[in-house]
């Protein structure tokens, strides 16, 4: 499924591009009995439901001729959100300075879950969070379980 989905990117990019958007991620994901080819856009003022559908109209002939998946599949095109899951380095990057919630899959110093400002993506690939005290926290990026930006209303 990965090469689904690095299939779409090389797809998708250019039109995303040309519609003023930029690609935040693809994924080609099964959800229950379905299967779902879902494409995220960006854009610096804030992704529209039009942009949504220009960009489902703009990809539905391209991938109808490319044919890249061989089962059916539902085609989503939406936002990152607010609060936006940081997958790849091109995301942490994106991200640095904002809040994120970073859960581990094993604890670290009794908790899986630690909250701060994104700081860096060291050299070796580690998460750098800035924790509430002025501590900083890093974490190996294959500790890391899921990352996520946080809106605080």
């Amino acid at each position: 499924m990965a090469n689904v989905a690095d299939t779409v990117w090389q797809l998708a990019e250019p039109v995303a591009e040309k519609l003023g958007l930029s690609l935040w991620d693809v994924v080609f994901v099964k959800e229950g009995a379905r299967r779902v080819l879902r494409i995220t856009i960006d854009k610096e003022t804030g992704v529209t439901i039009d942009d949504c559908e220009a960009m489902h109209r703009a990809m539905d002939p391209i991938l109808d001729e490319a044919d890249p998946i061989e089962t059916s599949y539902d085609l989503e095109v939406s936002s990152p959100g607010i609060e936006r899951e940081l997958r790849t380095d091109a995301h942490v990057l994106a991200c640095l300075g904002e809040t994120v919630d970073v859960r581990l899959f094993a604890p670290v110093e009794g908790s899986r879950t630690w909250r701060g400002t994104l700081e860096a993506l060291a050299a070796d690939r580690s998460i750098v969070i800035g924790l509430a005290g002025g501590e900083k926290k890093s974490f190996p990026r294959d500790t890391v379980a899921k990352m996520t930006t946080v809106f605080e209303f």
